[in-house]
């Protein structure tokens, strides 16, 4: 029971504190539609699972004590996290409807964009890792820890869903619409940031 209060606790905290994921789908959910925050969502959580997935394989492991590769995963989620940055602080501002300056998305691509937010974010590696190894008992069964992996899986897929319901809701999103070109200005420029900022940071781990 202590395990599992654990890992809920860890997993809830570590959800709701801000970072790419957050970023990624709020920008979606305000500027381009509920569906594909709450699909960009979906792919969060879709994120989550290659993490678990590798943690369980024992990969995690390898990743914890292997600085060359913890490193070069953290470079890889850097350099996406900048391409996203820049491709947003292009937009180019549109003087016609709000609503229909969005440029659609379409469901795989916003499945496809939170899934790789989350894959590539090392945090999230740093995370299950952490949780696996240091949390969840060698003891604890198989079956227990695939169940911890799809609840943490499940908590992201709640949280950013409600956090797409939240930047959809109509009358304030029809107001920030009409400034649509500088709020993608300041998500990118915030996904830059992050990109920069994972990119410089220290082998702590």
């Amino acid at each position: 029971m202590t395990e599992l209060l654990a890992v809920i606790t860890i997993t809830l905290l570590a959800v709701i504190s801000p970072g790419p994921d957050f970023a990624m789908v709020s920008r979606n959910s305000l500027l381009l539609s509920r569906r594909a925050g709450v699909l960009t969502a979906v792919g969060i959580g879709l994120g989550v699972l290659v993490h678990v997935g590798y943690t369980l394989l024992g990969l995690g492991l390898l990743i914890q004590q292997s600085l060359w590769l913890f490193h070069a995963i953290k470079l890889a989620g850097a350099a996406y996290l900048v391409y996203l940055g820049v491709k947003m602080l292009r937009t180019q501002p549109s003087h016609g409807v709000p609503e229909a300056a969005s440029a659609p998305l379409s469901d795989g691509a916003a499945l496809r964009t939170g899934f790789l937010t989350n894959a590539l974010n090392p945090k999230t590696t740093v995370f299950i890792v952490s949780l696996f190894l240091q949390v969840v008992r060698p003891g604890t069964p198989l079956s227990l820890q695939l169940g911890y992996g799809a609840f943490i899986s499940a908590a992201h897929v709640a949280w950013f869903s409600l956090v797409a319901l939240c930047f959809s809701a109509g009358a304030v999103r029809s107001r920030l619409l009409a400034a649509r070109h500088w709020i993608d200005r300041a998500f990118g420029g915030l996904l830059v940031v992050f990109g920069v900022l994972l990119a410089l940071s220290g082998a702590t781990r």
